[in-house]
């Protein structure tokens, strides 16, 4: 049974899809919560929105409480050129005493430590509070009568409006307040208008009543602002929340991530004795019982066994190799051991390496070298173990009297790089990503049952980029394939010109330019 390898790409769209999976539960969570919260609510929103608008509400009528007793105070005074002192002083005492009862009510919502218990009933003591007071304004032309002059009534009118203006503005957090002021500033508008020429009634009255409309949509407007910005906050609070939650999540897993690897570090380094250990010996022993050393063995089957051990015993070791050089090199331990090499001799030397399986499978391998290149500054070891596995891929994947075409030359940003090309059976497109991936194999090696643990490729990627390099695999099926190593400029070797010791400038000779961190070669 075999059992499937995720790949990168499959990781990541897993982890995508239970990002939105959890985005909709919160989304949801959210939508249920707002819903049961304006099920319960006076207001239909949510109960949080609820407490902070009638906070505002209490906080404005306290900071404004001076500013509104001072005017019932100049407007009381102003009804003296027409009033008796004694009315006057009767409606500035229930006015004042209406203002000063409402900042008590507002001080002791404020003080509550628990706002959200008797809400409902805490936004009705305000909101009447607000009525009450709007209502002995209205009550100003009864107590201290109306004067028999025009403007003082015009006065008394527009008095009465610019109250109704400021009480909209004081109350916009509640509109209810608002529009529960509504009636005792109309009723008193008519009763100023009534004794009135029509025309006059007309204009005066529809004045009046398009100021209040006036401040009623102004109030809507300003409750609507303040209710944007609340919401903006509740969902930055949210995010942040949200942020910070993921954050814990975030160093959680990478204490797990760094506990594993630590783990893993410890099991392959006590594998990695454990297992050479008596793999050696297999290997040692079985290479002893199959030269004879000691004696003929008699039995062509027990030769044979024999041979199917050493070769099982070297593809494990091979493994196990792979396994802890891509180990190292996740881990960041691996180091280069970087020398000036030749390319073009390294590329050679693996090719004659591998050249007498080539010829066992009828394969012809041709070489395409670009020849007195510079020398580069890389892991010689590295780059032998990147070229023979790109040319045993391709000798294991080509078909019998195919061809493969060895490449190594400059690229056009003035690197060098070298390359393996086949006329295979090729990759298709969608297992390009798999073969590249951790243990990851194309549906060709796993229908000829190819030896191979699928680390080739991944091993080859990681040693190119380490030297700063690119890996390139492209493929056609049925066409064939070809991978590329490209190195960078700055790895092509260079040499300071000659230095002639009878004089202080150096002479011109046929040395090249090194390259900004790089070793001079002589």
């Amino acid at each position: 049974m075999r059992h499937h390898i995720q790949t990168a790409a499959e990781i990541e769209r897993r982890q995508a899809e239970a990002e939105k999976a959890n985005a909709r539960r919160r989304e949801l969570t959210r939508a249920v919560r707002d819903t049961r919260e304006k099920i319960t609510s006076l207001s239909g929103l949510r109960r949080v929105f609820e407490i902070e608008l009638a906070q505002l509400f209490a906080k404005s009528h306290l900071n404004a409480l001076i500013i509104v007793l001072a005017f019932t105070t100049v407007i009381a005074a102003a009804t003296l050129t027409w009033a008796a002192p004694g009315r006057a002083l009767v409606w500035l005492v229930i006015t004042s005493l209406a203002v000063v009862g409402q900042s008590l009510v507002c001080r002791a919502f404020l003080k509550l430590e628990n706002p959200a218990e008797g809400l409902q009933a805490s936004m009705m003591r305000l909101m009447l509070s607000e009525v009450v007071i709007v209502f002995c304004w209205s009550l100003l032309p009864l107590v201290v009568g109306l004067p028999e002059s025009e403007g003082l009534r015009l006065f008394l009118l527009f008095s009465i409006l610019l109250f109704a203006a400021l009480s909209a503005v004081l109350s916009h957090p509640l509109p209810a307040a608002v529009y529960g002021t509504l009636l005792p500033i109309g009723v008193t508008i008519v009763h100023l208008v009534m004794d009135r020429l029509p025309t006059e009634r007309l204009m005066i009255a529809g004045l009046s009543f398009g100021a209040m409309l006036l401040f009623m949509i102004l109030a809507n407007r300003l409750y609507q602002f303040t209710l944007d910005g609340l919401q903006a906050r509740a969902e930055k609070d949210e995010l942040i929340h949200e942020i910070e939650q993921t954050n814990i999540r975030l160093k959680e897993a990478t204490k797990h991530a760094e506990d594993a690897n630590a783990a893993k570090s410890k099991f392959l380094a006590t594998m990695s004795h454990e297992l050479r250990t008596p793999l050696n010996a297999i290997l040692g022993f079985s290479e002893v019982i199959r030269g004879e050393m000691f004696g003929p063995v008699g039995n062509e089957q027990y030769k044979s066994y024999v041979n199917d051990i050493h070769e099982s015993g070297t593809h494990l070791l091979e493994l196990i190799n792979e396994v802890l050089d891509l180990s190292r090199i996740e881990a960041g331990k691996h180091e280069l051991q970087e020398e000036a090499i030749d390319l073009v001799s390294t590329i050679d030397a693996c090719v004659h390496m591998l050249d007498l399986r080539a010829k066992g499978r009828g394969l012809i391998v041709r070489t395409a070298y670009t020849e007195t290149m510079p020398r580069l500054w890389a892991d010689e070891r590295a780059i032998r173990q990147v070229a023979l596995n790109l040319l045993s891929n391709a000798i294991k994947f080509t078909p019998q009297g195919a061809e493969i075409v060895v490449k190594a030359g400059w690229t056009a940003s003035g690197g060098q790089y070298f390359s393996v090309k086949d006329n295979g059976m090729g990759i298709p497109e969608d297992e390009i990503e798999t073969v590249l991936s951790t243990f990851g194999r194309g549906s060709q090696a796993l229908k000829n049952a190819d030896p191979g643990s699928g680390l080739g490729l991944p091993i080859v990627k990681s040693l190119v980029e380490l030297h700063g390099g690119a890996f390139r695999l492209t493929s056609k099926v049925r066409e064939g394939t070809e991978v590329t190593a490209i190195f960078p400029a700055t790895r092509v070797m260079t040499a300071m010109a000659a230095v002639d010791p009878d004089s202080s400038k150096p002479t011109s000779a046929s040395i090249r330019r090194q390259p900004p961190g790089s070793i001079r070669a002589a």
